[in-house]
């Protein structure tokens, strides 16, 4: 019998995948064509052409029994990690060194890294609701507690006096996701100036401290000029995860790195522990040859314009339907609000048009639902006309 944590892991697996799934199961009934599935934040651009060339260049140039060997240290290598540093140095006006970064098999090794290597059994993560659904399995790793605060749904900027109040003597970590899935919500400066300053308070009142994490998978992807602030610079004791899964259309590749200040409490340690956590976690290093390659191709960037044009169809598409929905500053995903309280039972509406979208109770707030608008953009235009028959159901539009 599997462990009874599994259990309960097993019985709320996520439903982004279940339904990622069902669409394929509905793509062979119907025709792909026919299946319009906003289910999951996978990249539907194409990686730069600056990845394919440093691939051939590194499988021509490379010795292959390094390139496809450990790394002498388990965080990465040592010439990957400076250049990650002086690129983050040259975009932010920073001032790191390669033992500030840590490798990692994506954003989510990386926070598993960095929750393995803050958490005790019974201690306290807090986090800002709509949230990515995996920190709450993230958080039972390692026997710790995950504490939402309720969204704001005007906004869907922190709610910053109930968080405040939710920091007890047990708060280790904050974990914040901006440009955030699943809202496309990008935190203000003065939203995150406000955090930075009730964390500085709490930790002089409790006399401990609290790490602030920054997950980044979607940094590169903001609209309209919006700027993503960096959050080391407001805060001294914050941890950021990347990944390059969306910035350079990479998913699959699972690479992304750890940045620990030196600034940050007891980063030394921190810095030891990560290395020691990737290993005992089984990653044992990120993959080589991703590391090598991503080295190569820190100034490409995957081509937003694409995202954009499909955010602004699909946005404005489902406004003249009726619907209401936040415009998203960034990342590929739209929170639109049901059109009946039970979100649950809108998705399973949708089905009906072999539309696929997600409940927002997977990300903590019930009432709406995610689409992710990260496909071609003919599936937009085509499923607009069964949005409107859907809305139509519940006369809108």
């Amino acid at each position: 019998m599997i462990a009874k944590k599994m259990q309960s892991m097993v019985a709320n697996s996520s439903a982004i995948r279940a339904m990622f799934e069902e669409g394929n199961r509905m793509a062979e009934m119907y025709g792909r064509e026919n299946v319009y599935d906003f289910s999951l934040g996978n990249p539907n651009v194409a990686a730069p052409k600056e990845v394919k060339q440093a691939i051939l260049t590194l499988l021509e140039e490379e010795d292959p029994v390094v390139l496809h060997g450990y790394t002498n240290s388990n965080a990465g290598y040592a010439d990957v990690r400076e250049s990650v540093a002086q690129s983050i140095n040259g975009r932010f006006d920073t001032h790191f060194e390669g033992k500030n970064i840590i490798m990692t098999v994506g954003a989510a090794g990386g926070l598993n890294v960095a929750l393995k290597i803050l958490l005790n059994p019974g201690d306290e993560v807090i986090t800002f609701a709509p949230y990515f659904g995996e920190y709450r399995s993230y958080t039972a790793n390692y026997d710790g507690v995950l504490v939402e605060i309720s969204p704001d749904t005007e906004t869907f900027q922190p709610k910053l006096p109930e968080f405040e109040g939710k920091i007890t003597e047990k708060t280790k970590a904050v974990i914040v996701n901006t440009p955030n899935n699943p809202t496309g919500v990008v935190y203000s400066e003065e939203t995150i100036q406000k955090m930075a300053a009730i964390l500085e308070k709490k930790q002089k009142e409790f006399g401990t401290d609290i790490y602030l994490i920054s997950d980044e998978p979607y940094r590169e992807l903001a609209y309209d000029g919006v700027e993503v602030p960096y959050l080391t610079k407001y805060y001294a004791n914050t941890i950021v995860g990347y990944s390059f899964s969306k910035s350079l259309s990479l998913p699959g590749e699972r690479i992304g790195y750890l940045v620990i200040p030196d600034e940050a409490a007891d980063s030394r340690d921190l810095q030891a522990a990560a290395g020691v956590a990737t290993r005992i976690l089984g990653f044992v290093n990120a993959p080589t040859l991703q590391q090598k390659m991503v080295a190569k191709c820190l100034d490409a960037k995957t081509d937003i314009s694409y995202y954009d044009r499909n955010r602004e169809t699909l946005y404005q598409g489902l406004l003249e339907c009726g619907f209401s929905c936040i415009k998203p500053e960034g990342a590929f995903y739209l929170f639109v609000k049901s059109p009946v309280p039970d979100e649950k039972e809108f998705c399973a509406a949708a089905k009906k048009y072999h539309i696929l979208i997600v409940p927002g109770s997977s990300f903590g707030c019930p009432g709406y639902v995610r689409m992710a608008y990260c496909v071609s953009y003919e599936t937009i235009v085509n499923a607009l006309p069964k949005f409107k028959e859907l809305a139509k159901e519940y006369q809108k539009g």
